[in-house]
């Protein structure tokens, strides 16, 4: 629709503000524009960023970054209140250790480690997903869900809460695309691993979310078992949801 509101904001200093409204969803329904934003670290906001995120009312913000990772880079906005659900990051570390056993490192090596990533948020940091759920239940103010990059933690969050209000996989899986359009790598975060493993750790792949949803199915049977037994979403709770965060 052209009269939609803009889905990404162009902003300084987080270049992966995005609006997950608009989708398609259960019963002919969408999901509501600007109530649910996802976002890489809100660290760097420039005041004109501020301004802008100020004026879409965001109240509260969920951080899936690591204790390290958050102490960094602070939000820096003092009216948003900042839930964090330390989920922690493992890729660079583990992507390290092969190459201490004197293996060139390789793409091959990164897709599969971040993979492996995916299914930790699953099998080790299904309560911190869960916990994010909660929130959504209680919270009604706008609210902007992100991590360092809000490509991993938080694309496999937003997947959750889209397929939660009945998007179709087809439209999760572009908005989780979207974010090889948007995100800027940060420069000043260097590492000593080589640059095509780098590219591929500041992107993202349909295989990456892929190996969350089989984790899902090997541990739990299926996505309505994990969301029911895994997140504590029962009918009553995914009505509320929906009745919160859908419109006609």
């Amino acid at each position: 629709m052209s009269d939609s509101p803009a889905r990404h904001l162009n902003l300084a200093g987080a270049s992966n503000f995005r609006d997950v409204g608009g989708y398609p969803a259960r019963n002919d329904r969408r999901v509501r524009w600007r109530q649910i934003f996802r976002s890489n670290h809100l660290g760097h906001l420039t005041d004109g960023d501020i301004e802008v995120v100020r004026g879409l009312g965001v109240r509260s913000a969920f951080d899936f970054r690591g204790r390290i990772e958050r102490a960094e880079a602070l939000c820096g906005m003092a009216e948003i209140t900042v839930h964090s659900l330390p989920v922690e990051p493992t890729v660079v570390a583990a992507l390290r250790a092969i190459a201490a056993t004197g293996t060139p490192l390789s793409t091959v090596h990164a897709t599969e480690v971040m993979r492996d990533s995916y299914r930790s948020y699953v099998q080790q940091n299904t309560p911190r997903f869960r916990t994010l759920f909660a929130h959504l239940l209680e919270d009604r103010a706008p609210l902007v869900i992100h991590c360092t990059a809000g490509k991993d933690r938080t694309g496999f969050a937003c997947a959750l809460i889209l397929h939660t209000l009945g998007v179709s996989d087809q439209a999760i899986s572009e908005d989780y695309l979207l974010t090889n359009r948007f995100y800027r790598r940060d420069p000043s975060a260097s590492s000593d691993l080589p640059d095509d493993v780098k590219q591929v750790l500041g992107s993202v792949q349909t295989s990456f979310l892929a190996a969350a949803f089989e984790a899902i199915d090997a541990d739990y049977g299926d996505l309505e078992n994990y969301l029911r037994d895994g997140l504590g979403l029962g009918a009553a709770e995914r009505a509320e949801l929906e009745a919160r965060y859908l419109v006609a």
